[in-house]
């Protein structure tokens, strides 16, 4: 049976009449909006999988479900072993907002929280899912220089805040030292980047993407962003790859590399005739994009070094002890090893 749309979810909600949590404070999201929340939260449905993540390298204990589907045995190979005892509970947002009712009612939240856009719509959606299940649902901004904000302000909501406090000083240095390769770049002359999803680059993030934003933010040239101007994410032609002649190309997809050196156009390409193809790490969570959340951290003290603006002394240790932050699951040598290798071609 096909899973319930949004709308039927939230009749069903408000109709099976779920009992609200006795609320006894008031606290404010990303957006402003006061909110009444419990005086203790012991449970949290995360809305997508940006919040999930977030959840998870905060307070995995709270986190009631992945939402969408859990992870896969090769994202559990760099997570502990309660990941796997948490349930599927469906998407509240996003592309497949196909959450299933009967998961939602069997994990009795205390509150919702979705990571990533502030906007109307998404405000909409909160208004709707509070006002008709009694549940407070709360909207962080996911953009990525405001990761330590968002740490913070989630540590005081649910009362973590010194586990809270290490997380945003841990990506306070991330962005710093990202912050400063990128000057760096600038002063040299910023590489123009194509950044592709999809087995066959199809699909790419425009200028203001969240998808796309740690590229210029690491003081590259996000060349679909040039061309294409702002948006969300686009489809592009193998002519538009052709004129931009990107000098590097980051892909998300694993199948992406070996199909770019066999396809005449990309493998036409300058960087990929190069040997400048590199593969974002996806385990467990990619590293860049996919899903835009907390883990992007990763990407931030990767880039850098792919663009030559840090050396690459240190940066397997560094993403040892993110996992370690992060996931709760400090990865073994041979583990990153390979990551390492695609991500960095011609270096690691």
């Amino acid at each position: 049976m096909p899973a319930p749309p949004r709308r039927a979810l939230l009749l069903g909600l408000a109709g099976i009449g779920l009992a609200a949590p006795s609320l006894a404070r008031e606290v404010a999201d990303a957006t402003g909006r006061r909110i009444a929340v419990p005086d203790r939260v012991a449970r949290v449905l995360a809305a997508g999988p940006p919040a999930a993540i977030l959840l998870w390298s905060l307070a995995p204990e709270m986190l009631a479900g992945w939402p969408g589907r859990g992870p896969r045995p090769a994202e559990l190979a760099f997570l502990p072993p309660e990941a796997a005892a948490l349930p599927a509970t469906g998407r509240l947002t996003g592309r497949d907002n196909s959450a299933n009712l009967e998961a939602v009612l069997a994990q009795r939240p205390d509150l919702v929280l979705d990571y990533g856009g502030i906007g109307p719509t998404h405000v909409s959606l909160a208004e709707r899912v509070r006002s008709q299940t009694g549940l407070p649902m709360l909207l962080l901004d996911g953009r990525l220089p405001l990761i330590p904000e968002t740490y913070r302000r989630l540590g005081e909501i649910l009362d973590r805040a010194p586990a809270a406090a290490v997380r945003a000083a841990a990506a306070t240095r991330i962005l710093a030292a990202a912050t400063d390769a990128a000057e760096r770049l600038r002063a040299r002359g910023r590489p123009r980047v194509l950044y592709v999803r999809g087995p066959r680059g199809q699909e790419t993030g425009l200028a203001g993407s969240i998808n796309s934003e740690i590229i210029e933010f690491a003081g590259a040239e996000n060349v679909a962003a040039s061309g294409l101007g702002g948006g969300g994410l686009a489809t592009i032609s193998a002519e538009q790859v052709l004129a931009w002649n990107p000098d590097w190309v980051i892909a998300m997809d694993p199948a992406f590399p070996g199909f770019a050196r066999q396809d005449p156009v990309w493998g036409s390409l300058g960087a990929v005739r190069a040997g400048r193809l590199a593969l974002v790490p996806a385990l467990p969570h990619g590293w860049v994009d996919f899903p835009p959340s907390v883990n992007r951290l990763l990407g931030l003290a990767w880039l850098p070094v792919l663009f030559g603006a840090a050396p690459a002394d240190g940066l397997a240790e560094t993403v040892a002890e993110l996992y370690a932050l992060l996931f709760h699951r400090r990865p073994e040598a041979a583990q990153l090893a390979p990551m390492l290798r695609q991500a960095l071609p011609g270096r690691a």
